[in-house]
């Protein structure tokens, strides 16, 4: 059976900003947000902003409204139970308070295995380790066998991951999909094998926490099927207000984690022992609607079938811009990261422009700020150590040329882009 097409004209019309006209090419970055969510935060603040937890009856509103928010996040992560659903201001903060609750369980001497990809999942595990005398170990990205000639195609391997994994190795910390080289990790292989070579070699205990963030807006996460203990992403990048989620596994929120909230609440085997203080009410009820949405998308209204048209479409649009850069090689363009569409491949699209003629990416993303309506981005996007290890050698601060697209774009936007990259290349 193929996968189902969507209505790209309703699509569009779910979000406001779109009517505009503005090409929107920085949606890794951030999403462009639903109608219906900003509806939904308007009328929470203006209709059931109250405390939570009392028994009068706006009360009663407001605190069942900030449930259906954990209950949006928990069916976008296919989590067993809301109760292992923490929100938070940030995707950053809530690893950093997860590397906080996690510390009375980490021992002096065992090793925590991260990426070069976004610090959000690498910095909090690095302070960690070092105010409990552990020990830091770096899944590189190394170059893609099917591109020899393309020092720049690099992705997580297996490979190079397995050797890092000792007796020792309590946490391992990785990206379903990179934000900068839009390749997705084959997450349940992956842990599947972490525990396979931990349980061979005597760890004494083992978590894994994915990074979901570049993900998220583009395939479904499915905690159980990989057998995550921790996973974390933004509903500002997958079409909802600013605010982020992370999943906890039961068992990892009784047997490993301690309490960041008060010492007088019982919260044993709940979330809000990540969350020192509420999050925003309004925030949590401003994501409800992303579900919805997403099961409008096709006429099964199911999940499953939602993400299949979402990367039915997206392949589209990979197609039509990965085929123009290949064609530059000659120009000196180089693709970070996997140069052909797949199903292991987002629209998320990072490039450089080497050779005899080598642009800086800061110029070429000032030459599309000077034309009307459209917007992309240059730097390292918090993958510095990514992009420090890149060969030959980038300034990481100049970075990489991204351009990072979602559903609702269309591949009539992409020849837009094309038609302004043929200008610069000139």
């Amino acid at each position: 059976m193929s996968a189902p097409t969507l209505d790209i004209v309703a699509v569009r019309a779910a979000f406001p900003a779109l009517a505009s006209g503005y090409l929107y090419a920085d949606n890794a970055g951030g999403s462009q947000c639903l109608a219906t969510a900003a509806h939904a935060i308007t009328d929470y603040l203006l209709n059931t902003n109250v405390q939570l937890g009392a028994d009068y009856s706006v009360s009663v509103v407001s605190t069942q409204r900030v449930a259906a928010g954990a209950e949006a996040a928990r069916e976008l992560f296919n989590a067993e139970s809301a109760d292992e659903v923490a929100y938070g201001s940030s995707s950053t903060m809530l690893v950093e308070n997860l590397a906080r609750a996690v510390e009375g369980d980490v021992l002096e001497g065992e090793e925590i295995v991260i990426t070069g990809e976004h610090e959000s999942n690498a910095g909090p595990w690095k302070r960690l380790a070092a105010r409990k005398g552990a020990t830091i170990k770096l899944w590189n990205a190394t170059q893609l066998a099917a591109y020899p000639n393309n020092t720049y195609a690099v992705g997580l391997q297996l490979d190079a991951l397995l050797p890092l994994i000792s007796a020792k190795t309590r946490v391992v910390a990785f990206t379903a999909c990179s934000n900068i080289l839009g390749s997705i990790i084959p997450v349940a292989e992956i842990v599947k094998a972490i525990r396979a070579r931990g349980a061979e070699l005597g760890v004494r205990k083992l978590e894994v926490c994915v990074d979901c963030v570049a993900y998220a807006p583009h395939r479904r996460v499915d905690v159980r099927a990989w057998d995550a203990d921790y996973a974390y992403f933004s509903f500002y990048k997958v079409y909802g207000p600013h605010i982020s989620v992370l999943y906890a596994r039961r068992a990892s929120l009784v047997s490993s984690l301690s309490s960041l909230g008060h010492h007088f609440l019982r919260v044993h085997d709940k979330p809000y022992k990540l969350q020192p203080g509420g999050p925003g009410y309004e925030l949590p009820w401003g994501c409800t609607p992303v579900v919805p949405y997403l099961k409008s998308l096709t006429p099964s209204g199911t999940l499953e079938d939602a993400w299949l048209a979402v990367a039915r479409q997206e392949q589209t649009l990979l197609k039509e811009l990965l085929g123009y850069l290949r064609s530059k090689y000659e120009r000196g363009v180089r693709i970070v990261g996997d140069e052909r569409e797949g199903e292991t491949r987002v629209p998320t699209v990072s490039f450089v422009v080497a050779g005899e003629r080598p642009i800086k990416s800061k110029d070429v993303v000032a030459f599309f700020d000077k034309k009307p309506n459209v917007g992309i981005r240059y730097g390292h996007f918090y993958a510095y150590t990514l992009v420090d290890t890149l060969q030959p050698k980038l300034d990481v601060d100049d970075g990489i040329i991204r351009i990072s697209l979602v559903h609702y774009n269309t591949v009539e936007e992409v020849k837009r882009i094309v038609e302004i990259l043929e200008e610069v290349l000139v």
